[in-house]
């Protein structure tokens, strides 16, 4: 490899309990061209699967970035990186999941595109393996219904009740693409441009659509961009919120009204009943699966505390 390039980014990545595919992923990011000055990873293993710096870095190729350990002052994806991004010390901050593989120059050109404009506030990466795909004809008629207008195409928007759709990947596309939202999977954000705290309290566990209240509060001031050539793989692990259908369900509904309400202000009782029409559209086509029909009334049970939550005024997960 030529010179390695070090930039002034801080990149957090928070774990739990998956060594394994932490280490691939750090092993994917020395192969960078450009790397973050440091790489802070805020660990919520349990002690008994507790990562040690000296495991993280058990690899001559991996000694070569500076990695920050940090054990985690409470479990959950959203309180992680707030604990890591207050422990940072360089002014651009890259969000990282701790399971994504980085193809060729991906820092590179997320650093490129960071600094096309002044006024871009964060760029994210394109995901290889999740993207935004023509939908069928139930899907464009949800789009329509819920985004009050018929568009060409409705990548990377956010639309009716905080439904946020993937960008697209398509090589007539250009290198920038302008999007609504950014996912955290692998995003850079100028530090100055991030709110206080950046992720509220009211995302916990494994705090689902966090990223998507983060990035709508800096569109609301910033450009927000795809580095479509930006790209990694995202190489999704199993884990127990995941597995958990009531809670998932649950999180889901609370969250996306959390992030419909107070972050995009929409409070009318058409937005709800985009709301609702979307949680119903969402049990609908699960049942296309078998593991959807498997776990359909645990959904519907976590659909049913999600409304007793909000009725209460509360986030209980």
């Amino acid at each position: 490899m030529d010179e390695v390039i070090i930039i002034p980014v801080s990149a957090i990545v928070p774990t739990a309990n998956r060594s394994q595919i932490l280490r691939a992923t750090l092993s994917s990011l020395v192969q960078q061209n450009v790397r973050p000055a440091e790489i802070i990873v805020v660990d919520a293993s349990d002690l008994d699967k507790n990562i040690t710096a000296i495991e993280i870095t058990d690899g001559v190729e991996i000694r070569e970035l500076n990695i920050v350990y940090l054990r985690a002052a409470q479990k959950g994806a959203a309180g992680q990186r707030n604990q890591g991004v207050a422990a940072a010390k360089h002014d651009f901050i890259l969000f990282c999941d701790d399971d994504i593989l980085f193809e060729p120059f991906c820092i590179e050109r997320l650093w490129r595109a960071i600094h096309f404009k002044d006024n871009i506030g964060g760029v994210n990466a394109m995901i290889t393996n999740q993207r935004y795909y023509p939908p069928g004809k139930l899907t464009s008629i949800m789009y329509r219904i819920m985004s009050g207008k018929k568009l060409k195409t409705y990548a990377g928007k956010c639309i009716g009740p905080a439904w946020n759709l993937l960008p697209q990947d398509d090589d007539d596309l250009p290198e920038l693409v302008e999007v609504e939202w950014l996912n955290t999977t692998c995003t850079l954000y100028k530090r100055e441009v991030l709110p206080e705290p950046v992720f509220p309290s009211v995302f916990k566990g494994y705090s689902l659509m966090e990223d998507l209240a983060l990035s709508l509060i800096v569109g609301r001031r910033f450009k927000l961009y795809n580095a479509r050539t930006a790209r990694i793989f995202h190489d999704s692990q199993p884990g127990e919120h995941k597995n958990n259908a009531f809670a998932q369900a649950r999180m889901e509904l609370v969250n996306r009204h959390y992030v419909m309400t107070y972050v995009l202000g929409r409070k009318t009782l058409n937005n709800y009943f985009k709301l609702i029409l979307f949680q119903f559209f969402g049990l609908f086509t699960s049942l296309g699966s078998a593991q959807g029909r498997e776990k359909f009334f645990l959904a519907i049970g976590g659909k049913i505390a999600a409304v007793c939550d909000m009725m209460k005024g509360g986030t209980n997960r």
